[in-house]
């Protein structure tokens, strides 16, 4: 059974969440997936491959909206879980702090992040995650890419909506500037 406005609370049809987005700011969380050493470095960033519905492909990372009542935690939980599978097995600390909020707006040039669709706001996570990711719903692929691999000028070509400047604004926050 799919959810829907009608099965899941929280939930908006098609034209609702159209409306809205045409009137209000929307709540996402993002989360960067990491592998990480012994020690705690970075070795590794997960980039997922999507579909658009033009048909073209692009990478991202690990996005989804705060349903109404549901706490910032369970929200990363329940989208890590969608796009990467029941056995991400992420670690996502017990108070989640965003190492940063990213502005989406629909107008390009605003801020370097972009969202055709609407206007949201998305607060951003650096997620160790040391299971075996197993991709679902709309995300293709996931890979694993060197934190230098990960910011080359050939995964920013594709990259689209300033996912690009978020990949470079993780690996900075866990001191690894590219």
């Amino acid at each position: 059974m799919t959810e829907t406005a009608d099965t899941q609370p929280g939930w908006f049809s098609a034209e609702e969440l159209e409306s809205i987005r045409g009137r209000m700011p929307v709540l996402y969380v993002q989360a960067v997936p990491v592998r990480v050493d012994d020690v705690g470095q970075v070795t590794h960033v997960g980039l997922l491959m999507r579909a658009t519905p033009d048909g073209s492909f692009h990478r991202s990372v690990v996005s989804g909206r705060v349903l109404y009542h549901e706490r910032v935690r369970d929200a990363l939980l329940r989208h890590l879980e969608k796009d990467l599978g029941p056995v991400a097995l992420p670690r996502v600390p017990t108070a989640p702090q965003p190492f940063m909020v990213a502005e989406y707006f629909p107008t390009p040039g605003v801020t370097p992040f972009h969202d055709s669709r609407q206007h949201a706001v998305a607060m951003a996570y650096i997620v160790p995650v040391s299971g075996d990711c197993q991709p679902r719903q709309d995300a293709l692929d996931l890979v694993w890419f060197t934190p230098e691999e990960a910011v080359s000028p050939q995964m920013r070509e594709e990259m689209t909506g300033g996912q690009d400047v978020l990949i470079r604004q993780a690996l900075a926050h866990v001191g690894q500037a590219p």
